[in-house]
Order: C-alpha cells, then structure tokens, then sequence
C-alpha cells in the first residue's frame, strides 16, 4: 500500500528478486510524480540505484557534492564528507526518484493502481491477509501472503493495528521550515545550513536553475502573510556571510510551510503486516534522511522477503522490526543533534544560547567531530548484508 519512495523502491526489489506483487496508490500518478520532497541522497541510495537499475537519469541530472557547509556568526565553514568518509551525497529531488521507479515498474510490466478509492486490510493476523479497494464501481480483493504498509504518516495500515500492540514515541518542534523553490541558478555548489538569532535558514539546489530554501518560523504562521519580498528579506539576513555569499534571487514559485516533528513507533510489524517508511517513523527534515530511511527499511523488507521466499527462512521476517529500529533510532538521534544545534528554540535561555554556539565551534573545529557529522550525513552503514553491496 503507497506508492512512495517505500512501496515503489520495495516493490522493484522484490520484482528483481522474482517476487510478485501489487502496489495500491490512492493518489493519481501525476500527483505522486509532481509532489515536492525531499532531495538529499546518501551514498548508500545512490549505490543502490545504481546497482539495481535506476540510476541512468539521476547520474546525468542529479547533482554530487562531496561536502556541506555550516555556518554560524556570519561564516561558513565547509564539512568534507568525502575526505572524511569516503561517501558523498546526490542532490536529485524525491519525486524524481520516484518517476524512475515508475517508469522501471510500467516498463517491467508489473501491477500498479493509482487513485484507489476504500482502501483497507484486514486478516493481518492470519496467514492470508486481505487488501480491498475500489475503482469506480469495481471493488477488487487481493488475497496475499503479505502486506507491506508503504501508505505514509496518514495511511490506513498502521491505524489498522489493534490498540495497545504499538508503542508510540513522539516529539513536536516548537517550529516549522518555510519552504521556497525559487527560479534562481545556486550561487554555492554545495547546501548551507546557517544557524542565526533569526533563526535557522538553509540553502539548497534542485537544478542548475533552480534554488530551494527554508526558513525556520513559528509552526503556526499563515503563509500568506509571508509575501516573496518578505521572504527574500528574511533570507538575505539569515544567509548573509561576512565574506559577501549570499544566495541568488529570482521568481518564486512555489512556496509552503513544514511542521517538524519525531515520531517512531515500535513494533514495525504486527502477523504479516510490515509498516515501511513514514508509516512507521518521521523524522525532521534537518539531517536530510526521511527518503533514505524509508529506503533502507524498503532494502530489510526486501531482504527478509526475499529470504523466506527463496531458502524458507523466517528469521530476517521475524526480526524485521529489530532489524530496522536499530537504524531508524540512531537517525532519529542525529536528525534530533542537527535541529537542535542549529534552530534557535523559542524558550531557550542565555546558558543554552551559549551552549548552542560552543557546540559550533566544537564541530568546525574539531576533525573528530567533523567526521561524526560526516559519517551520518553521508549515510550510516546497513546492520545487514544484501545482494545489493554497502
């Protein structure tokens, strides 16, 4: 269920695996292509892609940094994740992603249905559970061996639990990201993540013409009330550097607000339901990780599918939860280091303002510290081995 980074990026291992299946979406393929997301990818995503197929178009389109900048008191200071780590990250936007996956999956001939209409499973404690939809006036039944909830935050699947199994972990920021795409050409060939009294603002790309950045605001602010002049002011103060860098402007045309949060819930499963992506956890888009954690349970799933169904192993199956929650808790933890070290909370005193800046200069200072940002950033190692390399 979802055709999302999750569902499509499952869905395409199984495929490569021999293992069939059917995605249901209740949105219109035009939609899921248009809809923009995220756009950071961590080495780990990209090898992937590429070993698996998908990574023609992304390879001449998408854009490879080796490193990010920090920046705070009106200086930028560059984190090398490549010389660091190894790794680096791609800038190719989510909903490019998944327009490859779904032309991959049409291509290959595979099921899938768009604009689903009453969409819900049931029997997911027996050893056939069943997903129902509707098109029109056609209900259809599948009858499956299993079902992976790949439908997001406000899916079905994950409410479709019985009370009490699921234990929740939730935390609301005090703020949200004033997300812009702007017709301007980057003016740094690398993102920018600039603490400020303002408050945070970041600079990103999604293509040799095109800017995105965000603004950190009150979660309750109407965006209407923020008009562009207003925005690129704010802008200009936040990003502002000592050493005259400061982004280009031009036309914005799309501009919304993003409220941030951290949520997990454990198990990621219950009978033959498996809960994949935001449907089990989000975090805040600060570390850039939402898209590549959703990948990386879609990678376990696959793996322990793959294991069942090819050498009759229920192990990986049993585990999965385990298996993911290892990983989904170390970038809640890192997702949580880089909101909190660069927003400014609306009740933070004069000891954490202080804290906050010497955490900074620890950072930028420090190639230890460097090296545990880059590490993270660039994308943690999998705590399994597939057929797919690192």
């Amino acid at each position: 269920m979802g055709a999302g980074p999750a569902g499509l990026m499952l869905a395409h291992l199984l495929y490569l695996h021999g293992i069939e299946s059917v995605i249901v979406e209740a949105r219109s393929r035009r939609y899921i292509e248009e809809r923009v997301r995220a756009g950071v990818l961590e080495q780990g995503t990209v090898d992937l892609l590429n070993a698996t197929g998908l990574g023609e178009r992304m390879g001449r389109e998408g854009m490879h940094h080796h490193g990010i900048e920090i920046g705070f008191e009106g200086k930028r200071h560059r984190i090398d994740i490549h010389e660091l780590t190894g790794n680096a990250i791609t800038v190719y936007a989510q909903h490019e992603v998944i327009r490859d996956l779904v032309s991959a999956r049409l291509v290959a001939g595979q099921p899938i249905v768009f604009e689903a209409e009453d969409v819900a499973v049931r029997g997911l404690d027996t050893h056939e559970p069943v997903l129902s939809f509707s098109q029109g006036d056609t209900t259809t039944e599948l009858r499956c061996d299993f079902a992976a909830g790949c439908d997001g935050f406000h899916g079905i699947c994950r409410t479709s639990i019985p009370d009490g199994v699921l234990r929740v972990y939730d935390r609301s920021y005090p703020f949200a990201w004033l997300g812009v795409l702007a017709e301007a050409a980057p003016s740094s060939d690398e993102l920018v993540y600039m603490q400020h009294d303002r408050g945070f603002a970041l600079f990103s790309m999604r293509s040799p013409t095109i800017t995105r950045l965000y603004l950190q605001c009150d979660p309750h602010e109407d965006i209407d009330e923020w008009s562009d002049d207003r925005i690129w002011n704010e802008l200009m103060l936040r990003l502002a550097c000592d050493d005259g860098w400061k982004p280009n402007s031009g036309q914005i045309v799309q501009k919304s607000i993003t409220p941030m949060r951290s949520f997990v819930v454990e198990p990621m499963q219950y009978g033959r339901l498996y809960l994949v992506g935001d449907s089990a956890h989000i975090v805040p888009p600060t570390g850039a990780k939402g898209m590549n954690l959703a990948i990386s349970d879609a990678r376990a799933l696959a793996h322990a599918l793959a294991g069942f169904y090819k050498r009759g192993h229920n192990d990986l199956l049993a585990h999965y939860s385990e298996i993911c929650l290892r990983r989904v808790w170390k970038i809640q933890r890192f997702s949580w280091w880089m909101t909190s070290v660069l927003h400014r909370f609306p009740d933070a005193n004069a000891f954490d303002l202080r804290r906050q800046a010497a955490e900074l200069d620890y950072l930028t200072s420090s190639p230890v510290a460097a090296k545990s940002l880059a590490e993270n950033y660039g994308g943690l190692p999998l705590d399994f081995n597939d057929e797919w390399g690192r």
